[in-house]
């Protein structure tokens, strides 16, 4: 059973090694080091109410949502400005030399001109109402991310938190079976129990520490995803 389980577990790591290679651009065959300081370097976490707010502040999806309202407020007060006349300046430079009848040399002429359109009287209320509709859309948007956003940071914080536990939950599993171990196979040096409860034993004891080994790589995983979550992870 040992050895069928190691093989597929070499099968696993061979097959997640390729994906990562091609995910990376790397060579399909590199051979990718696996680093197990983060296995056992602290996990410490800060508050709930920390990671929130960072992740409003840091999060790409809230960052664009905000700036998508910031262009719909512009696009109102362009509307608006349609309400008002537009004023037109306009010049020009004249030279002429007519014999005879008239010579004109340097001459500037300058005129200013007001324009209304009428009909913008309608149309503008309904460029302003439109603009607005869409400013609004964008904040209940906004709104419904900022939820899903706090629902998804406590969600992560609270798989770490339970991470954090089962590692605590499984190194008590070890001791337990360190000792089993021992008093089994102290009763199998008597002839109190069979080699098939001391293989048993011992199968238990290495289940707990392999458990243990998971939950660690499950608590690095838990935690940055807890970073990316919050708009942390680069």
């Amino acid at each position: 059973n040992i050895g069928l389980t190691l093989l597929d577990a070499e099968n696993n790591r061979d097959l997640a090694n390729i994906n990562m290679n091609l995910l990376l651009g790397l060579p399909e065959r590199a051979t990718l080091v696996l680093d197990s300081n983060s296995l056992s370097a602290p996990l410490e976490a800060q508050t709930i109410e920390d990671y929130e707010q960072k992740a409003l502040q840091n999060r790409k999806d809230m960052q664009a949502l905000a700036l998508r309202g910031r262009a719909a407020g512009t696009a109102i007060k362009a509307a608006k400005g349609e309400y008002y006349p537009s004023v037109g300046l306009s010049g020009g430079y004249v030279a002429a030399d007519i014999p005879g009848f008239i010579s004109i040399t340097n001459a500037v002429d300058l005129g200013v001109g007001v324009q209304y359109s009428l009909s913008s009287l309608w149309k503008t209320k309904a460029k302003v109402a439109g603009a607005k509709a869409r400013e609004q859309e964008i904040l209940s948007n906004e709104e419904l991310l900022t939820d899903n956003i706090r629902f998804q940071v406590n969600e992560a914080y609270q798989a770490f938190l339970l991470s954090r536990k089962k590692i605590d939950v499984y190194a008590s599993a070890i001791v337990q079976a360190d000792e089993n171990y021992k008093i089994t196979k102290n009763k199998h040096d008597n002839n109190l129990v069979t080699t098939t409860d001391l293989l048993d034993a011992d199968v238990a004891q290495l289940q707990a520490k392999l458990n243990y080994a998971l939950a660690k790589a499950d608590a690095v995983v838990a935690y940055n995803k807890l970073l990316q979550t919050a708009g942390l992870l680069k």
